[in-house]
């Protein structure tokens, strides 16, 4: 199991956790939505439950709890900017599919 960043979205990551001095680390998670299954989320850890899993990578700890693990698994992070549009990006191994505006996905 890994879950791994870029430098660039390490980079990106150590930025948004120095806003918020008690956060433990980056959220990884999904939610049900779109019209393909599945969102990415990405938010800051206050807290690491008991269930949460934790990656650390580019010296950047990644929280991911048990029950998103099996879409998560694998995925690097990358962070890039396009013109006007900039965000993370999820390359994610477990991906079978995605809809036409690329913000949703199915396993």
């Amino acid at each position: 199991m890994a879950i791994t960043l870029t430098e660039k979205a390490a980079v990106r990551a150590r930025d948004y956790l120095a806003r918020k001095e008690q956060a433990q680390g980056l959220r990884l998670g999904v939610r049900n939505t779109g019209c393909s299954g599945y969102m990415y989320v990405v938010e800051l850890a206050d807290r690491i439950d008991a269930d949460d899993q934790v990656f650390e990578s580019q010296g950047v700890k990644v929280v991911v709890s048990a029950k998103n693990l099996p879409y998560l698994d694998g995925i690097e992070l990358d962070y890039a900017k396009q013109g006007l549009n900039e965000g993370f990006r999820f390359n994610n191994p477990n991906v079978k599919d995605t809809c036409g505006c690329g913000e949703s996905f199915s396993v």
